[in-house]
C-alpha cells in the first residue's frame, strides 16, 4: 500500500461519495477541527462533492488562528528588550497583533528569527556571538508539537544551556470543542477529529463528544479517502443513533496514543487556570504553561515585570481588540465561514492578512483564497 497515492484515486473517492450519498438521510453538519482537514476539504473539491449532504464547518484547530493579539503583542513586547532573540515559527511571523507583527518588528531591526524546528534553538543558544543573550522561543501548537518543546527543554537542560526561554503558548483540543457545544447555538452533527493529535493523545480525549453531548466524533487522516471515510462513519453513527468514537486512521492512531510523549510532556507542563482563545475568550483548563520547577525557564515569570503594564492595558481593554469587521472568531466557532466575510479578499488577503485565519498555512480563510477558484 503506498502511504499517499493509495488515499487519493479518483474511482474510490467516487465510489464512497456515492455510497456517502446514498446513505445520507438528510444534510449532516460535520466540524472538521484541524485545519489540515480544512486545506484539504477545499484542495480536493470535497465540499461541493457532497456539498447536498455534507456540510463542512471549520472548527478551531489551526493553532496560529485560535492566538489572541494579547499573545502576540506580549512576545513585540518582549522582543523590544536589550539583549533578547525571539523565535518563532514562520506562520506566526505574520499575525498581527495590536499595533504591529513579529515580521514588521524584524524589518525595524529587532532580532526576530524564524526557525524551522525547535531544535533551531540550540544552534542559535550555542552559537558563540550569543552567549550573553537570551532567546526566548514562542512555543505554539497543540498536542502535536508540545512533546517536540518538551523535548527542546530536556536537551536544553541537558546541554546545560542557561540562555534559552520559552514562551508557552501550547493549547488543548478538547476544551474548545467543549465551549462551542456549551453554548447551544451550534447546529453540528459531528466531528473529524484530528489525526495528527491523536497520535499523541489517543482517542480518548474525545469521550465527551459522544458521551455528554451525543454527537459521533470520528479520528481520521489528511487524504480525501480519509477525510470521506470519516464522514461516512459520522453518517453511519447519525443513521443508527449511536454516538460513539472511532478511528478511521488507524494506520497512525492508536487507542492509547504516544505513551512516551505524553510523559515527556507532563514532566514539564501542566494545565493553566485559563488560556484566552481568538474568538472565544477565556476557556477554563485549555492551555499549558511549564510547571512551577521550570519557572526560570519560562519568559512570562523572567519578564513578569516588563509584561505587566502590558496585560493591564489588555484588562482593560485598552489594547488586544479584534477588528470588529473581521470574522476570524466567528469561522474558527464553525458559525459563518471565510466567504461570508466582508473583508474576505478585499481588505483581507494573503499579502494584507487582517485576521489570523487568512496567515496561517492552516487557516480557513487562505484554504478558501488559495483554492476559490477551483
Amino acid at each position: 500500500m503506498e502511504l499517499y497515492s493509495d488515499f487519493k484515486r479518483k474511482d474510490d473517492i467516487s465510489r464512497l461519495a456515492s455510497i456517502i450519498g446514498s446513505e445520507v438521510k438528510k444534510p449532516v453538519n460535520i466540524m472538521e477541527i484541524c485545519g489540515g482537514h480544512t486545506h484539504s476539504i477545499m484542495k480536493y473539491g470535497l465540499n461541493t462533492l457532497l456539498k447536498d449532504k455534507i456540510n463542512f464547518l471549520h472548527g478551531p484547530g489551526c493553532p496560529v488562528c485560535v492566538m489572541p493579539l494579547k499573545r502576540i503583542d506580549e512576545a513585540i513586547e518582549i522582543a523590544d528588550s536589550p539583549g533578547v532573540i525571539l523565535a518563532a515559527y514562520g506562520d506566526m511571523m505574520r499575525v498581527p497583533g495590536t499595533d504591529s507583527s513579529l515580521i514588521k518588528e524584524r524589518a525595524k531591526g529587532k532580532d526576530v528569527r524564524m526557525i524551522y524546528s525547535p531544535l533551531d534553538i540550540i544552534k542559535i543558544a550555542e552559537d558563540k556571538n550569543n552567549k550573553d543573550k537570551k532567546i526566548v522561543f514562542f512555543a505554539i501548537g497543540f498536542e502535536t508539537t508540545t512533546p517536540m518543546t518538551a523535548a527542546l527543554l530536556e536537551e536544553v537542560i541537558a546541554r546545560r544551556i542557561n540562555n534559552v526561554l520559552f514562551h508557552v503558548n501550547h493549547v488543548l483540543v478538547p476544551p474548545p470543542i467543549n465551549a462551542i457545544l456549551d453554548s447551544g447555538d451550534n447546529l453540528i452533527d459531528g466531528f473529524i477529529c484530528p489525526g495528527h493529535v491523536s497520535v499523541m493523545t489517543g482517542s480518548g480525549i474525545y469521550a465527551d463528544i459522544p458521551l455528554k453531548y451525543k454527537k459521533a466524533a470520528v479520528i481520521a487522516g489528511f487524504e480525501p479517502y480519509d477525510i470521506l471515510s470519516g464522514a461516512l462513519l459520522i453518517a453511519r453513527q447519525i443513521n443508527e443513533g449511536r454516538p460513539a468514537v472511532e478511528i478511521a486512521y488507524k494506520r497512525a492512531v492508536k487507542e492509547g496514543g504516544n505513551k512516551k510523549a505524553q510523559t515527556l510532556v507532563d514532566k514539564y507542563f501542566t494545565i493553566r487556570d485559563e488560556f484566552e482563545w481568538r474568538g472565544f475568550g477565556n476557556i477554563p483548563k485549555s492551555g499549558l504553561k511549564l510547571r512551577d520547577e521550570f519557572k526560570n525557564f519560562d519568559a512570562e515569570y523572567v519578564f513578569k515585570d516588563k509584561l505587566k503594564e502590558l496585560r493591564l492595558k489588555s484588562e482593560s481593554g485598552q489594547r488586544g481588540k479584534e477588528n470588529a469587521a473581521c470574522k476570524c472568531g466567528e469561522i474558527l466557532k464553525g458559525k459563518c465561514k471565510p466567504d461570508d466575510c466582508p473583508l474576505f479578499g478585499k481588505a483581507c488577503n494573503p499579502e494584507n492578512p487582517v485576521g489570523a485565519c487568512m496567515v496561517s498555512f492552516e487557516g480557513a480563510c487562505a484554504a478558501y483564497y488559495k483554492y476559490r477558484n477551483f
